[in-house]
């Protein structure tokens, strides 16, 4: 763990060596406790009290403390010849908060907090999670209160302006920017022998998206649809272009569990062919778009679900069926920021903490690395079970579980390793044969740093 946190925190430039310094101090903690309160991560009143002025301070900023990480993970990125970047937003809720509410604002449903836009890099094969390329945080600001005894035709001509004020605002000022945000600094920042494909959900469904993906090099889109766009050709709809294609083969995936659907194993009929999607008239370049659609349905879908019906857009040549099968392989892939942020908000209970917005955006930056570093161990369990057990855990961790599971296998490895720490983390023996869940395993890392400690307390007495 100290090696890590090394990596990951001791480089933060903040323009003051002690700051730095304590940079890697407040990381290393947070590391060892997240998810407790801070008065139980800084159990020292001074400890504490440096660790709050730390997060007040304007030069602790979240880019500043994630840097490190994503220059690491670029540069991890640099060595293969296509990385997956799987973009997502997500919304920090800290509407609790009723006095330091400056610098916080909405966020939907009656929510006020921050937003949250992940890049997570992907190796292409296996699914293994290398690490952040690029976060982006922002909160929206409060819109202002309407006037007293507003009438019904002026609360709709207000409401008129405003709608026509906001088409109006210069793209790079919106939201939706942050989609394209991610294509231009990748493209900035990544090696140009590396060949980035950018993964959105249907949110990142905008035309921007795709012009500026043919503006550029080395980066690449595979976008699920959510608009029945017109097509070039004859102003036929997407939909019906693609309902009309043969299926060139069929394909079974797993689906994970979510809050409304049990995990499953889906079965899918795949068909593809080229497209061109009509430019909007807000364009200089009318050009068409030309991608490839990828569109799969679910047959023979459970009566009690959905079936799954994904119309995938991608700038990536799709000319056969082993090229479509990568496709859907990598939007899969997609599943792995949705896990990231739910470690970040469950896991490291980025949500429970009651700081000003300064302060909670400073401490969002050392959550969101570590989250990074829980999300790597599930997947590395999954695609590198025999890798040696020392790929994860440090000298005295290993001391401590061969401590508590004295009976050992003839080699340790990742699987034994990782396996050990759920059941630290409250996995029964009796499921064995299930996969391991987030929960047990962040549960699980807490309860080994605990061990840890009371390890090196008692060797010191």
């Amino acid at each position: 763990m100290l090696d890590w946190c090394e990596k990951n925190f001791a480089s933060c430039q903040l323009g003051d060596e002690r700051l730095n310094n304590r940079a890697f101090t407040i990381g290393k903690a947070l590391s060892q406790g997240f998810g407790k309160a801070l008065s139980e991560i800084f159990r020292g009143a001074n400890e504490l009290k440096r660790a709050y002025e730390f997060f007040a301070n304007g030069k602790t900023e979240f880019a500043n403390i994630i840097e490190p990480h994503c220059a690491m993970t670029t540069e991890a990125a640099e060595k293969y010849e296509v990385v997956l970047s799987v973009g997502d937003t997500t919304f920090l809720d800290y509407g609790n908060i009723r006095v330091k509410t400056e610098g916080y604002g909405p966020t939907g449903n009656g929510g006020n907090g921050l937003i949250l836009h992940s890049a997570l890099a992907i190796e292409p094969e296996q699914g293994q999670t290398i690490g952040l390329l690029w976060q982006k945080l922002w909160n929206r600001e409060h819109k202002a209160k309407p006037p007293e005894n507003e009438t019904p035709k002026q609360k709709k001509q207000r409401r008129a302006s405003q709608r026509k004020i906001a088409r109006q605002r210069p793209f790079e000022e919106k939201e939706s920017y942050r989609w394209v945000e991610a294509l231009t600094e990748l493209e900035k920042k990544v090696e140009k022998n590396t060949h980035v494909i950018h993964i959105f959900d249907r949110e990142g469904d905008i035309s921007e998206v795709f012009d500026k993906a043919r503006q550029l090099k080395h980066s690449g889109v595979l976008v699920r649809a959510t608009h029945d766009r017109s097509l070039d050709q004859d102003s036929q709809r997407l939909w019906e272009k693609m309902e009309s294609q043969p299926i060139h083969f069929e394909q079974e995936i797993d689906i994970p569990a979510t809050a409304k659907r049990k995990a499953r194993h889906a079965k899918l009929a795949v068909r593809f062919c080229p497209i061109q999607l009509r430019t909007p008239y807000r364009f200089d370049n009318r050009a068409p778009l030309n991608v490839y659609a990828v569109y799969a349905t679910e047959i023979d879908c459970p009566f009690e679900d959905d079936p799954l019906s994904w119309m995938l857009l991608t700038t990536e040549v799709v000319k056969d069926v082993e090229k479509a099968a990568t496709i859907l392989r990598w939007y899969t892939y997609r599943w792995r920021v949705e896990e990231y942020h739910k470690i970040l908000k469950s896991g490291c209970q980025s949500e429970r903490y009651r700081l000003a917005s300064v302060g909670m955006k400073t401490l969002l930056g050392f959550l969101s690395v570590i989250a990074i570093e829980l999300l790597q161990v599930t997947y590395l369990h999954r695609t590198q079970p025999l890798a040696p057990a020392r790929e994860i855990l440090n000298h005295l961790q290993l001391k401590v579980l061969k401590a508590r599971f004295p009976k050992l296998p003839d080699v340790l490895t990742v699987a034994w390793a990782v396996e050990s720490i759920a059941f630290l983390g409250g996995y029964l023996e009796h499921r064995r044969k299930t996969p391991l869940g987030i929960q047990v395993l962040w549960r699980g890392w807490l309860k080994l740093h605990d061990l840890c400690e009371g390890w090196q307390l008692a060797a010191t007495t």
